[in-house]
């Protein structure tokens, strides 16, 4: 299914030159050729100026110096895993790439194919469950960046760095070795940004960091999440911050196995 963004009335004027169902929020892009791309192209989720098409916890969520800038204090507190959810957006077959940091406190992450989380009693009013790209300030193995986490499930660690690996009968199943502990440790940047891509088609989750491959799973047919939103993580527990740009998004329904 391709990206399906909600359409408002401003917008029906350019509806014909689109190859996808709607576009995003003039006030959401960064780049304004966005309304006319066809649907392989790349598009900007974040303005660079305000958190127009997001929504979370405003007291934790801001935009300082052209980033998007989340943190949590000892005053001002995470009630479970908040998240910045972008709204109107659900992703199918896709590719997503962002620049992030983050301080060494906590950890953070970014979800995909995912679902907020509204029924029931959900500890705040922006939770989300689905695939979880881990984001750490950590270089030594595994506990770094890039695994893929369960996040409100029970999977936990559906699949760490550096594994090539597949999930059958009801257990994961490593197949490959993608990086090693030293590689990683050495293409990883402590304390600076660092580039993140993600390719999901059908069953198979690509992470790439920094220009590298460093996680390829196939999930088994009956768990795989098919499609969902895209949300941004600050973890309950330890004060945090973790700041994000460069964020965008391109479709790849029809598009073949890469």
């Amino acid at each position: 299914m391709p990206l399906r963004l909600l359409l408002t009335i401003s917008f029906v004027a350019v509806a014909p030159f689109l190859a996808v169902a709607a576009v995003p929020d003039a006030t959401a892009v960064a780049d304004p050729s966005v309304l006319t791309a066809g649907p392989r192209e790349w598009r900007s989720l974040f303005n660079g100026r305000d958190l127009s098409g997001w929504e979370g916890d405003p007291r934790m969520w801001t935009v300082r110096d052209g980033v998007i800038h989340g943190e949590t204090t000892a005053e001002v507190k995470a009630d479970g895993n908040t998240f910045l959810i972008r709204k109107g957006l659900v992703v199918g077959d896709f590719e997503l790439k962002f620049a992030y940091r983050c301080n060494v406190a906590n950890n953070s992450g970014v979800q995909y194919r995912s679902r907020h989380i509204t029924e029931g009693t959900p500890k705040n009013a922006w939770v989300v469950r689905g695939y979880q790209h881990e984001l750490r300030n950590e270089s030594k193995m595994p506990n770094v960046a890039g695994f893929i986490y369960d996040e409100g499930g029970k999977r936990g660690r559906i699949c760490l760095v550096g594994e090539q690996a597949e999930w059958v009968d009801g257990a994961k199943k490593v197949t490959g070795e993608l990086i090693d502990a030293n590689a990683y440790a050495q293409l990883f940047k402590l304390d600076d940004w660092n580039e993140v891509r993600i390719v999901a088609r059908g069953d198979r989750l690509r992470h790439f960091m920094n220009g590298t491959l460093t996680l390829d799973f196939t999930d088994a047919a009956d768990l795989a999440l098919r499609e969902g939103i895209i949300a941004l993580q600050l973890h309950a527990g330890a004060p945090m911050w973790v700041e994000f740009k460069d964020i965008a998004v391109r479709d790849l329904d029809g598009e073949g196995p890469e």
